[in-house]
């Protein structure tokens, strides 16, 4: 069992969860509310992920945030370091692959607010970030928690993306996925089963936590 593959997941999953709770809302917002003629466009760009081959999405990220890229040759005059086979480099990658996972949930809850509250809350005279903090957010607490699980879970199993552009460094890039892979490879079946067992624990727990939340969030709503 390959604990410290496990730790770089756990802890590759948890920020990408935070990542997205920041981007992924604000996008969400964007999507379940923009009267755009094109909005279609931003979306399918969103969406994209969940049918790109994640060798391609790899190879294209790779070559975003190489040395030669804007964003990579930023990254490096300003740290000294490259973006490609680091974690910060795995990270990116991982927000960019979980992206649609988050902003889906998030954008169908908030779309789902009935629109009269909104408009209730427009003649009161508040802002519309107001409206948003204190009527659209609350009643989406399902989608939002729903978006941040799903990609936690999504990225734990990440393995095309997590290979092409962080590659398989001990304690840095390799996470449990490339472990099992490498047991696999290896032969090491009782290893690969191991490690497999405990991601398996991990993404069940995960779900049933979102699920008993989500129930427990509509079972206390009136009228529910």
């Amino acid at each position: 069992m390959d604990w410290l593959a496990l730790a770089v997941s756990l802890r590759l999953a948890f920020w990408t969860m935070a990542a997205l709770m920041v981007l992924g809302i604000p996008i969400a917002c964007w999507v379940a509310f923009s009267r755009w003629r094109f909005k279609f466009l931003v979306e399918a760009v969103v969406a994209l992920p969940l049918v790109l081959p994640p060798t391609v999405l790899g190879f294209y990220i790779l070559v975003a945030i190489g040395p030669r890229s804007p964003l990579g040759g930023a990254y490096q005059a300003l740290t000294g370091k490259l973006l490609p086979f680091s974690f910060e480099g795995l990270l990116v990658a991982s927000i960019l692959y979980s992206l649609p996972f988050a902003v889906q949930p998030m954008a169908a809850s908030f779309g789902a607010v009935d629109r009269r509250l909104l408009e209730a809350s427009y003649c009161l005279g508040a802002w519309r970030w107001t409206t948003f903090r204190r009527v659209i957010l609350p009643l989406s607490v399902p989608g939002v928690v729903t978006g941040m699980v799903l990609s936690f879970a999504h990225t734990l199993g990440e393995f095309g993306v997590v290979l092409m552009v962080g590659g398989n460094l001990p304690g840095r890039t390799r996470t449990a996925s490339v472990a099992i892979y490498d047991e696999v490879q290896a032969l090491n079946y009782g290893a690969a089963l191991e490690t497999s067992l405990v991601l398996l624990g991990v993404s069940f727990g995960v779900l049933l936590v979102t699920y008993a939340l989500q129930r427990k969030v509509w079972t206390a709503w009136p009228g529910k």
